[in-house]
């Protein structure tokens, strides 16, 4: 598939767009500036052993079939809308995680649609949102190799056909397909749990992640 991964130049999208790359799938890094990403996609490249290539926000995701949106959460609300046009009948992955941090840490902040990928849905009414890849280490999707089978892909969404689609296209990070874990509003228990792994990885100085027992 053609992939677009907007933010690609940050840590979490720069991960993520290496181990699609090196899945076999088309990968198009998109930011602000398309020098910047075309530089990140050609360090991507040499890590994945295959061609990636960078754009602009905009071009990255009007030559996707599934967008991946990667950014920090200040930024979410101005970049989606003023892609939402773009965004229309594609199948979008919203990974960003809303956090705040201060002394005693990293801590969830209040979104108003309840989650950063209802936000997205709501901004981009005619895009097919998937969240997913939420608890997923950016460290150890770019250092580690072979699969992180010590944890699973979170996916959730309102349409069956989008969410099983993302749900395969975790293979590329576990080795096995992402869980299903219900509608959209389930982001609202999902993006907060990365600031539980964050404080967790500090205590235990390890990068851990979420493993589904019982399946």
């Amino acid at each position: 598939m053609r992939i677009a991964v907007v933010g690609g130049t940050g840590a979490q999208g720069k991960g993520l767009a290496y181990r699609f790359a090196a899945a076999g799938h088309d990968v198009v890094l998109g930011s602000r500036d398309a020098g910047r990403a075309g530089q990140t996609a050609a360090t991507v490249a040499e890590h994945a052993g295959t061609a990636v290539r960078g754009a602009t926000n905009h071009d990255a995701a009007a030559d996707a079939d599934i967008v991946v949106l990667s950014v920090p959460y200040d930024g979410h609300a101005a970049l989606v809308g003023a892609l939402a046009d773009v965004l229309a009948d594609r199948i979008v992955v919203s990974c960003v995680n809303p956090l705040g941090f201060d002394r005693a840490g990293a801590f969830a902040l209040d979104v108003p649609d309840g989650s950063a990928a209802e936000e997205a849905a709501r901004l981009a009414p005619r895009a097919r949102l998937v969240g997913a890849f939420h608890t997923v280490s950016a460290v150890s999707l770019w250092r580690d190799e072979g699969p992180l089978d010590h944890e699973d892909v979170l996916v959730c969404g309102d349409e069956a056909e989008a969410n099983a689609v993302v749900a395969e296209l975790a293979t590329s990070v576990t080795g096995r397909p992402g869980v299903q874990v219900g509608p959209l509003r389930q982001a609202r228990q999902l993006e907060p749990l990365t600031a539980v792994l964050i404080a967790v990885n500090k205590r235990y100085k390890v990068r851990s992640g979420i493993r589904i027992g019982g399946l």
